[in-house]
């Protein structure tokens, strides 16, 4: 039996401003999961949260993309939204963004990360969780997991890694996608994915030889961008992966170890900023300050005949307070250029928050220049 994880994540609202995801939300979400769970179309699901999202983590065996699945979660966001605007949380609904599910969640409002896969022996995964910032914040850590041989050992010492990973891109400006390996291509994926804004990874696949399919995805990201579904800005993206670990792949504490350098990603206030990234976890994922800075939470659970055995909170370990305390120095450094880049975001990146409003006003009073 092949065993299918979903995460599938949406901001429906949170208190107070866009900090916390109310626990009568979470309990609205587990409800309608219960019952999904009750009737097959889950086997297991745990319901998390990463700032003010409310993120679903299931497993089942339908395959991605499942209407059924992706039903459950609709209708957990919308009893959740339904919570939201009784307690007028900010934002309620945000993230939803038609109010007539049509089949799958693609396009409507929420982000999705799934992949389908033969469990083996032991199936360790990690789900990662974000807040306050867009998919390319995970393109630096995700090529750490799988390319750079200084964060991950075992693509030098274990010969089952030795032929590498298939990484694949998007391009989500021309909607394009190009499948590169490493070694052989690394310069070239790095061309891509260092342009943060634009090329996204979606998916990482194993190289041959592996233990691990080579059709099987290994990583995933949930690549789906706001602004372009709702036509205007309401909000950051707010990504989730999910990452598999051990016996031929980077051992879980390879896939964890790129954040204990908090890098720089875009989003924080407004979506309109960079600031350092946030090791916590999930019950400190409360950004506060200039709402954020951006957090991340890594869950990491064995899956067993799609049974969810955890989640391990990995970053409540102590281990990452200096990559905390980091952070918070960043932060300060980054906050003191106010309204100049490099902490606001490059006009390219701007035209996706509220800038355009702010051009509309000013429109017919930028004059030619005389020389």
């Amino acid at each position: 039996m092949k065993t299918t994880l979903s995460i599938i994540k949406a901001d429906v609202g949170s208190y107070c401003g866009h900090q916390l995801c109310h626990a009568n939300l979470i309990k609205a979400a587990d409800a309608v999961l219960k019952e999904a769970k009750a009737s097959g179309t889950l086997i297991d699901y745990y319901v998390a949260h990463c700032g003010d999202d409310l993120d679903l983590i299931m497993t089942h065996d339908k395959g991605e993309g499942n209407e059924k699945v992706h039903k459950a979660a609709w209708d957990a966001f919308m009893d959740a939204t339904a919570e939201a605007k009784k307690l007028k949380l900010y934002g309620a609904g945000q993230d939803i963004l038609s109010d007539a599910f049509s089949g799958n969640v693609k396009g409507m409002g929420p982000g999705c990360a799934e992949m389908e896969f033969e469990e083996r022996k032991s199936e360790p995964v990690v789900c990662f969780l974000m807040d306050k910032t867009d998919p390319g914040a995970f393109n630096f850590p995700v090529y750490r997991m799988f390319a750079d041989p200084f964060n991950t050992a075992g693509l030098v010492i274990d010969p089952n890694m030795r032929n590498g990973f298939r990484f694949e891109v998007y391009d989500i400006k021309e909607h394009k996608r190009v499948f590169l390996n490493t070694p052989s291509e690394l310069y070239e994926l790095l061309a891509l994915i260092g342009s943060t804004s634009r090329y996204v990874i979606k998916r990482v696949y194993p190289g041959a030889d592996n233990k691990v399919p080579e059709t099987e995805a290994v990583a995933a990201v949930s690549t789906d961008k706001l602004y372009e579904i709702a036509g205007d800005y309401v909000g950051k993206d707010d990504p989730v992966a999910i990452a598999r670990g051990q016996s031929g792949l980077p051992s879980i504490g390879e896939l964890v170890e790129p954040y204990a350098f908090p890098h720089l990603v875009s989003g924080w206030m407004r979506g309109s900023h960079v600031g350092p990234i946030y090791p916590c976890s999930m019950d400190n994922s409360i950004p506060t300050r200039f709402d954020g800075p951006t957090r991340i939470v890594a869950l990491g659970f064995q899956l067993a005949e799609g049974k969810l055995v955890g989640p391990n909170d990995i970053f409540a370990d102590g281990a990452y307070d200096r990559a905390r305390s980091k952070a918070l120095k960043v932060a300060d450094y980054m906050r003191r250029h106010g309204p100049f880049q490099p902490h606001r975001l490059p006009p390219t990146d701007m035209e996706y928050t509220s800038m355009p409003k702010v051009m509309e006003k000013l429109k017919g009073r930028f004059e030619s220049l005389k020389e």
